[in-house]
């Protein structure tokens, strides 16, 4: 009878754990790094008016935002390498440089028990120069 309590149980245990019941580590990856190769202006008269820049570069997702200073700033994704964002005149009323980065959001699992997302990823910044 003791044979076949503790076997019980063992068997209980095992399927227990084939069900999905262990602990179980769905820690978000590294999401894709973008780079920035050139901006397009890179530099603009302080005062000037608003314009749109053009960020060319590697690994952009398709809802990468382009920041100004840290600051996200209306982006247009345009393709993987390539993305516009609307700088208005107020961020170049002074003049000086600011770093433009390009940030790649996280992204949430949709595995099993969440699964398979991604960390926020942002560039190296490039600078920009107001004259």
């Amino acid at each position: 009878m003791q044979l076949v309590k503790t076997i019980t149980l063992l068997t209980m245990i095992s399927l227990t754990l084939a069900c999905g019941y262990s602990k179980k580590n769905y820690a978000p990856v590294a999401g894709s790094m973008p780079a920035i190769s050139t901006l397009n202006p890179d530099s603009a008269n302080a005062g000037a008016t608003g314009f749109t820049m053009t960020i060319n570069g590697t690994n952009f997702s398709t809802k990468a935002v382009a920041n100004w200073n840290g600051t996200a700033q209306t982006t247009t994704y345009v393709s993987g390498s390539q993305l516009t964002a609307a700088i208005p005149a107020s961020l170049i009323a002074n003049h000086g440089t600011v770093q433009v980065t390009v940030t790649n959001p996280a992204t949430s699992g949709t595995g099993l028990y969440g699964s398979g997302g991604t960390l926020a990823e942002t560039s190296a910044p490039m600078p920009f120069t107001i004259n």
